[in-house]
């Protein structure tokens, strides 16, 4: 009996770990179109990683933008290059070549990515709605309040926090046994497309990743409207035309990345019922083109940044000329 035994675990283990890797099916509804799409999302990733380096670039160089508003954007830059990149790069080898091969560790690393970085963010725009509260309502306090090691510990927490709830989910997703089926029904590896193919218990995946990834956006968006909610009255309090032009401006950037950030997240995570059809474009356009608009919302309409931009560029060809 105890060598009976020992053979069914080993025949259990030896099922267990069979997959090593997954293929991505990729975008669905779009064969013939993978060279436009491919020129298309690879324009898109560029288009992202310009604006995003230029924001950095422009920040870091001019001392006038070393204030915390514009080191929570440089953060934002950071994070929009990287969540950007977690699907981009394998979407795009899958429409050049139609490799749709990822390997286990491959997986691991765009599930883990995926939630570090997009909580991060979530979390991020809930500090800088916290900063537009600071510096609108206690304008007087405002660099008492946002001094640099308070920003320090806000931003270094925002990727802590984020990084403990996404080794959580990727360790349930990778603990559960994969014995069969290894086609992701996705064009990159997230939760619920893969946690279908174990064949475990999935019921503790689930319950955790619909809390977690339901309740941290769900706190954040209720935290940045009881900031928004407070930010409006002393809005409307003002004296000053242009005070309340200018406070209301930079709000309006603000509240716009933050709709475009919430919109797909809770139309993915909050309707599962949503219709496959449009499951996938809504995704493509939060990890495709959200983080290519970002800088062109928040920070590229700024007279401070397109002034440092310009010095820069100033600069540049003066230091060519001389040359």
């Amino acid at each position: 009996v105890p060598c009976i035994g020992t053979n069914l675990m080993s025949m259990e283990i030896k099922n267990h770990t069979v997959v090593t890797e997954f293929i991505l099916l990729g975008i669905p509804h779009t064969e013939g179109q993978e060279q436009v799409l491919f020129v298309v999302f690879l324009i898109f990733y560029l288009c992202t990683l310009l604006g995003n380096l230029l924001i950095l670039v422009a920040v870091m160089s001019d001392s006038r933008l070393h204030t915390p508003m514009y080191f929570f954007l440089c953060n934002l830059s950071v994070l929009d290059i990287g969540f950007s990149s977690v699907s981009t790069h394998k979407m795009l080898v899958n429409l050049l070549v139609r490799n749709q091969v990822i390997s286990l560790g491959g997986c691991m690393s765009q599930v883990f990515f995926y939630h570090f970085l997009g909580s991060t963010e979530c979390l991020l725009y809930t500090v800088m709605a916290y900063d537009r509260f600071a510096a609108i309502c206690h304008p007087l306090r405002y660099t008492i309040i946002m001094n640099r090691r308070v920003c320090t510990l806000l931003a270094a927490g925002t990727w802590f926090t984020s990084s403990f709830h996404a080794t959580i989910l990727t360790t349930l997703t990778f603990q559960l046994p994969y014995c069969g089926s290894n086609v992701v029904d996705y064009f990159f590896c997230d939760i619920f497309p893969v946690v279908k193919l174990a064949c475990g218990n999935t019921l503790i995946i689930e319950t955790v990743s619909f809390t977690n990834i339901g309740l941290v956006p769900m706190t954040c968006f209720l935290l940045i409207l009881a900031s928004y909610i407070r930010i409006v009255i002393a809005i409307l309090k003002m004296h000053s035309a242009e005070g309340r032009r200018k406070a209301a401006s930079t709000c309006v950037s603000h509240l716009s990345v933050v709709t475009l950030f919430f919109g797909p997240c809770a139309l993915i995570y909050t309707q599962p019922s949503l219709s496959e059809v449009l499951v996938t474009p809504v995704q493509i356009f939060g990890n495709v083109v959200t983080p290519m608009l970002n800088p062109t919302i928040y920070t590229l309409r700024n007279k401070d940044v397109k002034g440092a931009l310009k010095k820069l560029a100033g600069a540049q060809v003066t230091s060519e000329g001389g040359h």
